[in-house]
């Protein structure tokens, strides 16, 4: 059984951030202010639904799914567009799968060193970021 990804992720370090953005289509006013956020996920499981909350100062995502149910995913405030998205366990990493107008698009989430990693991929490019836990709340 993977380790729980579930609570409150701050984010410690993001690497190729930018690049990611490009390659979905994002302007560059979206990126310069995005660039400049520290992102926190808010994950959690209530039953065989998965919530994943990512929040900032500047926009706030959220996304429902069960596993290995293929759903429709609009990623508003995002790249605002249309996804069929697939969510599975590989061992011991969450993995997002999203076909639609851009190619290689998806997401990987574990744990590791007591850290949620999470690589972000769009046409080639990765972005790697790393969340430490919030213990506070």
């Amino acid at each position: 059984m993977p380790a729980s990804i579930c609570g409150n992720w701050d984010m410690i370090s993001s690497v190729n951030f930018e690049s990611y953005m490009i390659a979905l289509g994002i302007s560059l006013y979206t990126r310069k202010i995005a660039l400049k956020l520290k992102m926190r996920k808010v994950i959690e499981q209530q039953g065989d639904q998965y919530v994943i909350k990512t929040t900032s100062a500047f926009r706030n995502y959220a996304i429902s799914f069960k596993l290995d149910q293929e759903f429709e995913e609009f990623t508003q405030g995002l790249d605002n567009r249309h996804v069929k998205s697939l969510v599975t366990w590989e061992g011991n990493k969450l993995v997002s799968t999203q076909i639609g107008e851009k190619k290689n698009r998806g997401w990987t989430h574990w744990i590791e060193d007591e850290k949620l990693h999470l690589e972000l991929y769009c046409e080639g490019e990765v972005c790697k970021q790393v969340f430490k836990k919030n213990i506070s709340e």
